[in-house]
């Protein structure tokens, strides 16, 4: 781990990302010595700290600190977070021209099982629904407590993930993915304008829906309209791309449209 590029894993409790989740991170998957989708994280990085405004370390600073990071560790998952930085005054509000605080680390690849790929995975519909706040919306900060609540619901070990709904029945996302589902060969995917987060790898599966002359619509949708789908799947950084094989009693045992996304986002390196 790398705390303003010095080895380390203690921060102040002065920081306002322990304090008050004060901060924004992305998750980044190593694989073979090479940072996947680099170029557009930091893109992503950088947007959510002007949201904030937060000042974000500059491109070739992290590309270098991460390289570092995996020296002698080659696959991988990476994760950076950047903080507002350190403050001593007590209170919420944020003093001006604060430095901010970047933390690095790599950890483990995630050990999934390989059916989760092709035969699809089980989904449980969250209790706990995701409320409106624009201003966040789409942006990847500290603050995880809606997905931690959601997390601790789905202790069955074949519950691959959790689908979560906003406060009026909307389907935004997994706890941890962005999702997807086909409809007469057309792909559809949540809006994401109230809440949610907007990851790396939704941008990637537009993308290739666009490359390749698929329809892709993002909007509302209910969980009614996503049960009677032909085909759903989840995407992240870390896991790539599993299809949904049951969610509330419905199954699914084909994905067409899924295994070509799939295979694209595996061969495509950026």
């Amino acid at each position: 781990m790398l705390i303003n590029g010095v080895p380390g894993d203690q921060v102040s409790i002065h920081d306002r990302g322990l304090l008050y989740g004060d901060g924004v991170f992305r998750t980044l998957r190593v694989l073979d010595g090479y940072i996947q989708c680099w170029p557009r994280h930091y893109r992503k990085l950088q947007q959510d700290c002007i949201a904030l405004r937060i000042t974000c370390p500059e491109y070739a600073l992290l590309f270098e600190e991460l390289r570092s990071l995996i020296e002698h560790q080659s696959d991988g998952v990476a994760k950076i977070i950047i903080t507002r930085g350190e403050q001593t005054a007590r209170g919420y509000t944020p003093a001006e021209n604060m430095i901010s605080k970047r933390i690095l680390s790599l950890a483990p690849p995630l050990d999934c099982p390989g059916r989760n790929y092709s035969h699809g995975v089980r989904l449980r519909i969250c209790d706990l629904r995701l409320a409106h706040q624009s201003k966040l919306a789409g942006i990847k900060h500290l603050n995880r407590l809606e997905n931690i609540l959601a997390a601790a619901e789905c202790s069955d070990p074949d519950i691959a993930e959790g689908l979560l709904l906003d406060i009026v029945g909307n389907v935004i996302e997994g706890i941890r993915s962005n999702l997807f589902m086909v409809r007469n060969g057309e792909l559809f995917t949540p809006n994401l304008s109230s809440c949610g987060v907007a990851g790396i790898q939704r941008e990637r599966v537009i993308e290739w829906a666009n490359m390749h002359g698929v329809p892709c619509c993002v909007r509302q949708f209910g969980l009614a309209e996503l049960l009677v789908a032909d085909e759903i799947f989840i995407v992240n950084s870390v896991i790539g791309l599993w299809p949904v094989r049951e969610l509330s009693g419905i199954d699914w045992s084909h994905f067409p449209i899924s295994m070509q996304v799939q295979e694209w986002l595996n061969c495509a390196r950026d």
